[in-house]
């Protein structure tokens, strides 16, 4: 059932078929190692947790209606 739960997610996350090794090792954004977890948790990465967290962060704000 997990496992079933975390294909859909990676296949709506467009991951679907990628690997781990098809991962950035490094961030585009500030450089930084990106741990191997990460990596083989979304493949395909090309940014660390920080910046992506930034990146989402700024992507809301964007997004907001006043």
């Amino acid at each position: 059932m997990i496992q079933d739960l975390f294909a859909d997610q990676q296949r709506r996350a467009g991951l679907s078929g990628k690997k781990a090794s098809d991962s950035a090792t490094d961030c585009r954004e500030c450089g930084d190692p990106i741990p191997d977890d990460r990596r083989a948790a979304y493949p395909g990465t090309d940014l660390c947790v920080e910046c992506k967290r930034l990146l989402e962060r700024k992507e809301r704000i964007r997004n907001v209606r006043y």
